[in-house]
C-alpha cells in the first residue's frame, strides 16, 4: 500500500513503487531519472538530449514545437498531481519541467557541441539561481503551472544569453 502525504509531512524520498504507481508520478519524475540521489534536475536536463536526438530528426519544426507544447501541458498536470500527492509543490525529484524546457532550448540552439554545452550550463545556472521573475513564477503560479513555468523562463534566459553571445561573437 502506498501512503500519501496528504495528511502528514511531505514525502522527501519517494520510493520506486510510488514513482511507478501512477502515470503522473512516472512522468513528473522523468521516467525515474528524478530518483537520482544527486542533482536530479541536472539528470532531468540531460534526459532531454537523447529525447531531442530521437524526436527532432523525425518531426517538422512546427510538429516538434507542438509536441513541446503538449509535453508542457502534460507536465502541468503531472507535476500538479505529483506535487500535491507528495505535499511538495516543486519536489526536487520532479524533473519533467527541466526535460521539457531544455527540449525547447535544444530546438533553438545550433547543433554543435560547444553551443549545446553552453546551453546546458546556462540553463542549469538559471534554473538553480532562479533570477527574477523565475522564483516569483514558481511561488505564485498554482500547482504544476508554477513548476513548469519557472523552467520555461530559465529556457528563455538561456536562449537570450545564447543569442547575445552569438551576436557578440559573429
Amino acid at each position: 500500500m502506498i501512503i500519501s502525504a496528504e495528511h502528514g509531512d511531505p514525502i522527501v524520498n519517494p520510493s520506486w513503487r510510488l514513482v511507478l504507481s501512477r502515470p503522473a508520478h512516472f512522468i513528473a519524475f522523468g521516467f525515474g531519472v528524478g530518483k537520482s540521489p544527486v542533482a536530479p534536475g541536472t539528470f532531468g536536463t540531460l534526459l532531454a538530449f537523447p529525447l531531442f536526438a530521437v524526436l527532432a530528426p523525425r518531426l517538422e519544426a512546427h510538429s516538434y514545437l507542438m509536441l513541446v507544447i503538449l509535453l508542457f501541458i502534460i507536465g502541468v498536470w503531472a507535476c500538479g498531481v505529483t506535487g500535491k500527492f507528495l505535499r511538495a509543490h516543486d519536489h526536487g525529484g520532479m524533473v519533467w519541467d527541466e526535460v521539457v524546457a531544455f527540449l525547447l532550448v535544444l530546438f533553438f540552439t545550433p547543433q554543435e557541441l560547444v553551443w549545446q554545452a553552453f546551453a546546458f550550463l546556462l540553463f542549469r545556472l538559471f534554473d538553480v539561481l532562479k533570477p527574477p521573475p523565475i522564483r516569483h513564477l514558481e511561488r505564485t503560479l498554482p500547482g504544476g503551472l508554477g513548476v513548469m513555468a519557472d523552467d520555461l523562463m530559465a529556457a528563455f534566459y538561456t536562449l537570450l544569453a545564447l543569442a547575445l553571445w552569438k551576436t557578440l561573437v559573429t
